[in-house]
């Protein structure tokens, strides 16, 4: 199952134990559980520290519980052969099972110690899915740092009756205590946020004692990196404020355009981000919605960015990165069916489509590479778009129609979603020429239509936003409220791209420090300084 490069890396970080661990499956006849059988053979002989046996008794079968052989009450469990995605969470499970010290600060470990009451997780996820590892991890970490914390986390693949039966069509997929709990990439800070009901007390507490900066960006993906990193390395106080760290990157699978590196994941490209930020004296801070622009009342004076724990920051100049969302259809059944059937991730929920028919609204880029993609894995594609053409690039579009499971609907206009009130059953669309309702008979529904920028909360501000809610923004990244800068996909510039979006950061930065030294803080500012 592992070459021989995974295992020379396995047994690199098996050295690392601290003490012993013990694997423990629960196996039937089945190939799956063989596979298991043979991943467990070869990890406990890798290291001298880890012992396996084949005795559980848990009714998932495969499954298996990795723990500290010193404390059984330290444990986690994997139900399916956890590799793809998932072989670095396999990975950090045994290594911190088995004593090894998690790169988290010390304050995040204390919030889960310090969690009362009993937790018992089951998580499902697929070997393709990339904002499932973050889920993965964060639940092993909560499981091996308090007794009161089980997980279970389940490779969906493997367990389809039961992926069924409980309705899961959409990953990652979380269930506390037997009912859905949370879906979509969350990470170990957002997951206690959500338990710890003190939590956002305790951050507003935190923010409100900070001293205000000369430079705060808000927002923390691609754009808000690059502007924070330029404006520290020009010496400036500066502070990051982001609703997610990497924000839409985290939901981007293949990058193939980022000059310089000719392939790359988005959620490899925000870790390497988040990093590079960590190199500077940058107070990055994260789980933070901005709510609401209070602009300075004078030149050169404080902005202040009100949050929606309450808290607020204040900087003498502010750059808005706050990025775009995957756009809503906005037709009956869309909400009603969110993660039972409709999906915005083809990369994470395809393979629970597996065999069946779905349809990808959208004949841009996206929607055609998604359309790729999932003919790879599930029965059928029909691919609608409301425009008499696709609007892909060529490429994209000759490899589509090469594939025999796909069928294009041009000229086509979603009209509703529908569904037993369970699941999606279909999709009803009209016919732009001729005016016709047809309606089409589909397991899945996954929206592809473009972007709408994250600036609803700017709208009573003072900021000028175009009628499509973008920033607007002159050649120097300038806003029309002096000392506000902005840049990425939230603004006018077109061609919303990663590249595009790092360029425009670093040039709002040099204008915020241009902004700064041009103009001095009123006398009451300076003095309190």
């Amino acid at each position: 199952m592992l070459d021989a490069n995974m295992k020379q890396q396995l047994s690199q970080y098996l050295g690392m134990l601290r003490e012993p661990i013990e694997l423990v499956a629960s196996l039937g006849d089945d190939a799956k559980s063989a596979e298991t059988r043979e991943l467990l053979e070869t990890i406990s002989g890798l290291s001298d520290k880890v012992t396996a046996t084949f005795d559980g008794d848990d009714d998932r079968k495969p499954s298996f519980v990795i723990r500290r052989a010193s404390d059984a009450s330290v444990w986690v469990r994997f139900a399916g052969v956890p590799l793809g995605h998932e072989f670095t969470s396999l990975v950090l499970a045994l290594l911190w099972a088995g004593g090894h010290p998690p790169k988290v600060e010390d304050e995040v470990l204390d919030q889960i110690r310090n969690l009362e009451g009993e937790y018992n997780f089951e998580m499902y996820f697929s070997l393709s899915c990339h904002n499932c590892p973050d889920v993965v991890q964060a639940l092993t970490l909560m499981a091996m740092y308090n007794p009161h914390v089980n997980a279970t986390l389940i490779e969906g693949g493997a367990f389809k009756d039961e992926v069924e039966k409980r309705g899961v069509m959409a990953v990652p997929a979380v269930f506390l205590d037997g009912e859905m709990w949370g879906s979509g990439k969350m990470d170990v800070a957002e997951i206690l946020g959500k338990l710890d009901t003190g939590a956002s007390a305790k951050a507003a507490e935190k923010l409100a004692a900070k001293e205000p900066f000369e430079v705060l960006v808000v927002g923390g993906g691609p754009a808000g990196a690059s502007a924070a990193i330029y404006t520290a390395r020009k010496g400036f106080s500066t502070g990051i404020a982001a609703e997610r760290m990497g924000g839409q990157v985290q939901d981007t699978m293949g990058i193939e355009n980022f000059i310089s590196v000719p392939y790359t994941e988005g959620p490899k490209l925000a870790a390497a981000l988040e990093q590079h930020v960590g190199e500077y004296e940058i107070d990055a801070m994260n789980l933070l919605r901005a709510e609401k622009l209070i602009p300075a009342d004078k030149k050169g004076g404080y902005h202040e960015i009100v949050f929606d724990n309450g808290a607020s920051l204040k900087a003498r100049s502010l750059i808005l990165t706050t990025g775009a969302r995957w756009r809503n259809l906005g037709v009956p059944g869309e909400a009603e069916y969110r993660t039972k059937g409709v999906a915005y991730c083809p990369h994470c929920d395809g393979p629970l489509f597996k065999g069946k028919h779905v349809a990808v609204i959208g004949g841009g880029n996206s929607g055609v590479e998604a359309a790729i993609d999932l003919a790879n894995v599930v029965g059928h594609v029909t691919l609608i778009e409301f425009d008499h053409q696709l609007r892909a690039d060529q490429v994209l579009q000759d490899k589509l129609r090469s594939m025999k499971n796909v069928d294009i609907i041009v000229s086509a206009q979603t009209t509703e979603i529908t569904g037993d009130g369970s699941k999606v059953n279909g999709l009803t669309y009209k016919d732009r020429q001729s005016g016709e309702e047809k309606h089409v008979e589909l397991a899945g529904v996954f929206v592809q239509i473009g972007l709408v920028p994250n600036t609803e909360w700017l709208k009573d501000s003072g900021l000028e936003l175009s009628n499509r809610g973008e920033i607007v923004i002159d050649e120097k990244a300038a806003t029309n409220l002096p000392g506000v800068f902005a840049a990425g996909d939230a603004t006018t510039v077109p061609y919303k791209q990663i590249i595009i979006a790092m360029g425009e950061g670093s040039k709002a930065a040099l204008s915020a420090f241009d902004y700064l030294i041009r103009n001095e803080a009123p006398e009451e500012i300076a003095q309190a300084a």
